[in-house]
């Protein structure tokens, strides 16, 4: 994903597809140091969550200003949406694995969860729905790690439930 600081309409007819472009907007911002289109995007009381070596916080450094946006460069391979939550992927090397898991409200983010160097799997563990003539009772993945080139390295795993 090429990174330019300017912004891109926001789809208004999709959720899902508005969820995509805010977090698009994100990276667009991020590497440009454009702490107004982050600071319109993030919530105030941004709810965090970190799995990796503490030496890896870079994202949380750069939202919160601790860090210069310069100091790691977060370019997703990948962005999906999978309900009210985005998934943006991305990897450099055989050293740097990470995932974020987005969750907006309302067109803002109001969660963060970072998996650095851990393979993710995200799993559908609402209760079946029962349907006429079909029953629905599998939990099953909606995503999952899909690390390129980091394919035969091990890494910690972790399932998230939602």
């Amino acid at each position: 994903m090429a990174a330019t600081c300017s912004e891109s309409p926001v789809p208004e007819s999709n959720p899902e597809m508005q969820n995509k472009a805010v977090v698009d907007e994100l990276y667009r911002a991020l590497p440009c140091g454009d702490t107004d289109t982050v600071n319109k995007l993030v919530a105030s009381d941004l709810e965090w969550w970190f799995h990796g070596p503490p030496r890896c916080h870079h994202m949380m450094r750069m939202l919160t200003g601790e860090a210069s946006h310069t100091e790691f460069r977060f370019e997703p391979r990948s962005i999906e949406v999978v309900g009210d939550c985005v998934i943006a992927e991305g990897w450099e090397g055989a050293q740097v694995y990470w995932v974020h898991v987005w969750t907006l409200k309302d067109g803002i983010i109001t969660q963060f969860r970072e998996y650095f160097n851990t393979w993710l799997v995200v799993k559908d563990l609402r209760p079946p729905r029962w349907e006429i003539g079909h029953v629905d009772g599998l939990r099953h993945t909606l995503w999952q790690s899909h690390p390129g080139d980091l394919a035969r390295r091990s890494l910690p795993g972790l399932v998230l439930a939602i």
